[in-house]
């Protein structure tokens, strides 16, 4: 069984993404590693070539800027990146610069790919999701945070990056049939330096919306203000061992009073009902089988 992995990344350290502990929170079930560096102002481009050129091949690909609708230079990017995976890998395991894999799962996803490798009914593998905020100890509780998405998928030429990005269809545009990978992604995009992720909600909303949108919805400041959440718990577990280093240099503090809660009506009756029957209401990018 051959497992390629696959990511794009553009001005990872302006943005204080989490990048290289994303890769190699899955490098040791991956073979090899397609990595789509896009056109950078800062040294992404030399912090990815370090991580382990034994492993890693980059592709340097030009961004384009013009594309601000649903974010889909994003999925562009993310089909240059499997598109350059060879055709004898058997599963693409994808991982955004953001996301990061804990140890503890890499041995039930890789019985997973091996139990389900021979089974072409099988498009892909879904994985659970948390979803930090603020700081690294405390998730999001409310229903506006996707609780799945697919992360692995087979390498066909009919599969393809849909929308911004944040899962796959294949041709046709069907949604893939998946089983679980017995995993989670730990998602830390909301999780940075105030400073840095006021620059990267100022930067980011541009692939979604004109300059005029921009200017009147994200408010202009030096730090981020984390207050505008509608509801948080408290993280229980441990995190993936990559990440300790980048949680002890940990430069600013962020606290949220348990007690409160912003949540609507339709919030939490979807939260009840998925927590005492396990039903999901709302956008679901796959078919369970």
């Amino acid at each position: 069984m051959k497992v390629t992995g696959f990511t794009f990344i553009r001005n990872a350290i302006t943005y204080d993404y989490p990048v290289v502990e994303a890769i190699r929170s899955i490098l040791p079930i991956c073979d090899d590693f397609v990595v789509a560096v896009g056109n950078s102002d800062d040294a992404t481009l030399q912090l990815i070539t370090e991580i382990d050129p034994s492993k890693i091949r980059i592709i340097e690909t030009v961004w384009d800027d013009t594309l601000r609708e649903g974010g889909r230079v994003l999925a562009l990017e993310t089909d240059k990146a499997f598109n350059a995976i060879s055709a004898d890998t058997d599963w693409a395991f994808y991982i955004q610069g953001d996301e990061v894999v804990h140890e503890k799962y890499l041995g039930p996803i890789k019985n997973a790919m091996l139990k389900w490798k021979d089974h072409p009914e099988v498009d892909g593998l879904l994985f659970d999701y948390l979803h930090f905020y603020g700081s690294y100890d405390y998730v999001g509780s409310s229903g506006k945070w996707y609780p799945h998405e697919i992360r692995i998928i087979r390498k066909n030429k009919s599969i393809y990056s849909y929308r911004d990005a944040q899962g796959f269809r294949k041709a046709g545009d069907q949604k893939l049939r998946v089983k679980p990978a017995n995993a989670s992604i730990y998602h830390y995009g909301w999780v940075k330096d105030p400073g840095a992720m006021q620059r990267k909600q100022e930067n980011f909303h541009k692939l979604w919306h004109p300059d005029n949108w921009v200017d009147k919805h994200v408010a202009k400041a030096s730090e981020f203000d984390y207050s505008g959440i509608d509801a948080l718990e408290l993280f229980q577990g441990t995190h993936p061992e990559v990440m300790h280093d980048r949680i002890e240099n940990k430069n600013w503090k962020f606290d949220y009073d348990l007690t409160f809660s912003n949540l609507g009506v339709k919030d939490r009756f979807k939260l009840l009902l998925r927590k005492y029957t396990g039903i999901e209401l709302g956008y679901r990018n796959y078919i369970k089988i």
